[in-house]
């Protein structure tokens, strides 16, 4: 397995771990596997690490990490429970995700996830199963699609997105990265300094294709019910959308439960939160950004499971 792939914010990520050296953890996103071997160098012969990846070709990278301390199932991380609890572990001592398309997946052309190369309209980050972007886009209806890509790309032109769209596939199919592209580039009339004008559109038919909110939704809730007390929950992110789910979920399970207005109750009847805050959300630095652009739009969130009881 090729160490060329560098995850963003590495080191303050699984510094962020705390990792114990007889501890079980979970990278719920193994990528290329910066995170796992990082976490496993700071392993001792006791400890365990689970970790998960609904790429087959992550996956398929992963084999190449042999180390009997460790396991990577093929699986999206709203299967997070389930599988590690297959494995036998029912608490654990962190888990990490680290969220969005990868840069691998970025790289590889035929993956279609950009719109620097002219290649196959694919965009699923797991290729054995669901529908294409190009599937989709050929065949959903102009509502559904200015309504994605308003919604999941914020983009202001979403509207003449979709019209456009629909104008071209009455011509010919959507097949290629390329073609998307450009009749994005035609439709929106203004673009950000030194973004290409088909960036929100390519996030947003990324997002839906693969449900990247829906599962980050599903998996968050089962980290914390995974988390032994004291056991961290660090998430990266890499765009608005997922970083407000992870601030907005890290405060609610923080803050506990609210009693009704009109029912004022002692806090003692009320189930305390399962979060606390740890430090400040943590940004890529000027060296890092330098040597990898998409470093600038990371953040890292970091909680930990309170000692308190709390049964749910």
């Amino acid at each position: 397995m090729s160490d060329a792939h560098v995850p963003v914010l590495l080191a303050e990520a699984v510094a962020a771990l705390n990792i114990r050296p007889d501890g079980v953890y979970v990278d719920a996103t193994f990528g290329r596997g910066g995170h796992s071997r990082a976490i496993l160098a700071r392993l001792g012969p006791g400890g365990r690490l689970i970790a998960l990846d609904r790429d087959p070709a992550a996956v398929a990278a992963g084999q190449g990490l042999e180390d009997t301390r460790f396991v990577l199932l093929h699986t999206a991380f709203s299967g997070l429970m389930a599988e590690v609890r297959r494995q036998g572990v029912t608490r654990v001592d962190g888990v990490l995700f680290d969220l969005g398309v990868s840069s691998p997946q970025l790289d590889e052309a035929e993956r279609g996830f950009s719109f620097r190369w002219d290649a196959p309209l694919d965009m699923r980050m797991d290729t054995s199963q669901g529908m294409t972007a190009a599937q989709w886009l050929n065949q959903a209806t102009e509502e559904e699609i200015a309504r994605v890509v308003r919604n999941y790309g914020e983009e202001r032109f979403a509207r003449q997105v979709a019209r456009a769209v629909v104008a071209e596939r009455a011509t010919r199919p959507l097949a290629t990265t390329r073609q998307l592209a450009t009749l994005v580039a035609g439709a929106v009339r203004t673009r950000e300094r030194g973004q290409d004008p088909a960036t929100r559109t390519f996030q947003a038919v990324r997002i839906f294709i693969n449900r990247e909110l829906e599962e980050i939704e599903a998996a968050l809730p089962q980290a914390v019910d995974l988390l032994c007390p004291g056991g961290r929950l660090a998430v990266i992110s890499f765009h608005s959308l997922e970083d407000r789910m992870v601030k907005r979920f890290i405060h609610s399970q923080a803050e506990g439960q609210q009693a009704p207005p009109e029912i004022p109750l002692p806090a003692a009847a009320l189930r305390p939160g399962r979060l606390r805050r740890v430090g400040k959300a943590l940004r890529a630095g000027q060296d890092e950004c330098a040597a990898n652009p998409r470093a600038r739009s990371a953040t890292l969130r970091v909680a930990e499971r309170s000692e308190l009881p709390w049964s749910g």
